[in-house]
């Protein structure tokens, strides 16, 4: 014997008896962004939140519970799939087999921001010793990568012509461990600036 789940009425009531019977100060909400079907969002009083849906209304009793994580562009979300038996069952179905893939999922979610957060920590002091080098240079962010791009026109003021512009594009990487330097310009600049790095590099 399976539950009625024609309706958003008759699937938030199921929703809130499946909150109930979780038992950790659950509340239930809409379930925003998301067009596949009827779905109701869970939140407890731990900080856990699911996604209760029901992807398919011709099959109205079979039900997919996803972990809700703070940032899913970065990891794929636990999911399983439990049949609507009742708000019992399902309740003890996410108990024994959702929360533990949810408490995995949110560890690994945690060390993954933790280790951007230094990637980018890391690469952001590098980016600003650089262009405290290079006064004037822009800033580009990228994925996982800053551009620093430097340019000086090499004309004397109030002088007329050809633009002459000494560029240095210098790429920094994820975490700022190893820097891509390409100078171009007048040979006398270019020349300068490879024996001002040679001459650091033997210091």
């Amino acid at each position: 014997m399976t539950c009625e789940l024609i309706t958003q009425e008759q699937f938030n009531a199921f929703a809130d008896e499946v909150a109930r019977e979780l038992g950790t100060h659950c509340r239930t909400a809409e379930l925003t962004n998301y067009d596949g079907g009827l779905g109701r969002f869970i939140v407890d009083g731990d900080g856990r939140a699911l996604r209760l849906c029901q992807p398919d209304d011709r099959h109205p009793d079979r039900l997919k519970i996803h972990a809700a994580l703070p940032d899913e562009t970065k990891m794929i979300a636990p999911s399983i799939g439990v049949t609507a038996r009742s708000a019992r069952h399902v309740a003890r179905e996410i108990t024994r087999r959702l929360y533990p893939l949810h408490a995995e999922a949110a560890q690994q979610a945690a060390e993954i921001a933790a280790r951007q957060e230094a990637e980018e920590s890391s690469r952001r002091a590098v980016t600003e010793a650089v262009a405290g080098a290079l006064p004037g240079a822009r800033i580009d962010e990228q994925y996982r990568h800053t551009r620093i791009i430097w340019q000086h026109d090499t004309r004397p003021p109030g002088e007329h012509g050809p633009v002459q512009v000494d560029s240095a594009t210098v790429l920094v990487g994820p975490s700022g461990e190893r820097v891509q330097a390409e100078a171009s310009g007048r040979p006398s600049s270019v020349i300068a600036m490879l024996a001002a790095f040679t001459l650091a590099s033997r210091e």
